[in-house]
């Protein structure tokens, strides 16, 4: 998984007063949590918002006034009005210990079934797991070439080396569905096809 470095300050005050004064200065109030202490801290609003809008999972190098720390966001808080960020947790990475994260999915790859006439569904967008941080990938990536009308890619399809896989194995990732005026073809009429198309030709 991609690192990127986070600057940010101490809290002297953590009240609901001092973090309105936070905000109101252009920060984002934010607490690190996970080595047995919690750090009360605030980024530079402009900062926050290039990685919570990212398409990107990453790790994050936090620098605290000077004392560097690995981390991920573990949750944020959004304004219902404006969309920026109100307030965010960080968890404090440690070699030797699993941490929970979605990660990403991308999908590649021309399907049969869509070429054909029918419609991609994709349900899933991360996909949630669990593993050391240096297994973590930047992202999923899933194949729907092989897929044909009808057919589809569960969470049990996925492996990825070395994390575990926590949403329900029978999930769908991706599928692709009938959709109006759509033909399924199979190999053998493809190739059928191929063939009479060749033999025009000569």
């Amino acid at each position: 998984m991609k690192i990127v470095q986070l600057s940010g300050s101490l809290r002297a005050n953590v009240g609901k007063k001092a973090t309105k004064a936070v905000r109101k200065e252009g920060g984002v109030p934010c607490v690190l949590y996970g080595s047995g202490e919690q750090t009360c801290f605030s980024v530079r609003s402009v900062d926050m918002e290039k990685l919570i809008f990212s398409p990107d999972v990453y790790q994050i190098e936090l620098d605290i006034d000077g004392t560097k720390k690995m981390a991920i966001i573990q949750a944020k808080q959004m304004h219902p009005l404006t969309d920026k960020p109100t307030h965010v947790d960080f968890l404090e990475l440690a070699d030797d210990r699993p941490v929970k994260v979605g990660i990403p999915i991308r999908v590649t790859g021309r399907s049969k079934g869509v070429m054909n006439g029918g419609r991609l569904m994709t349900i899933f967008r991360t996909l949630k797991v669990e593993g050391l941080p240096k297994d973590l990938p930047d992202f999923v990536e899933i194949d729907i070439t092989p897929l044909r009308i009808g057919q589809s890619i569960r969470v049990r399809d996925i492996e990825i080396p070395g994390v575990k896989t926590l949403e329900n194995e029978s999930a769908v990732v991706v599928s692709v569905k009938m959709s109006r005026g759509a033909v399924d073809v199979d190999d053998d009429e493809e190739e059928g096809a191929e063939d009479a198309a060749e033999a025009t030709e000569e």
